[in-house]
């Protein structure tokens, strides 16, 4: 078993994307056991760290806008963790007109 300090470290795949209700994340955690992965959220990042075999995925994310932590939902389906997070304010604008 290769220890924690002795792990090579990598950034995840992410592919994100939102509508005016909330963000959509996936992340691509091959070979990953949903057990393993560890998911902070705050206002506006959220860090996740995973370990597989002798390497870990790592990243911390900066987020545009607030989300409400509490309603953030997640689902881990072979190797894609999934979240979905609301903003804490629905974006509306309003849309100007160009001269």
């Amino acid at each position: 078993m290769v220890e924690e300090e002795d792990l090579i470290e990598i950034i995840p795949e992410i592919s994100s994307d939102h509508d005016d209700e909330k963000y959509h994340i996936e992340i691509g955690l091959p070979g990953v056991k949903k057990e393993d992965i560890e998911l902070m959220v705050g206002g506006n990042h959220f860090c996740i760290k995973a370990p597989k075999e002798d390497l870990r995925y790592s990243a911390c994310i900066a987020l545009a806008h607030l989300i409400d932590t509490a309603k953030v939902t997640t689902k881990f389906d072979n190797g894609l963790l999934t979240i979905n997070a609301p903003f804490i304010h629905p974006l509306k604008g309003v849309k100007i007109s160009i001269d």
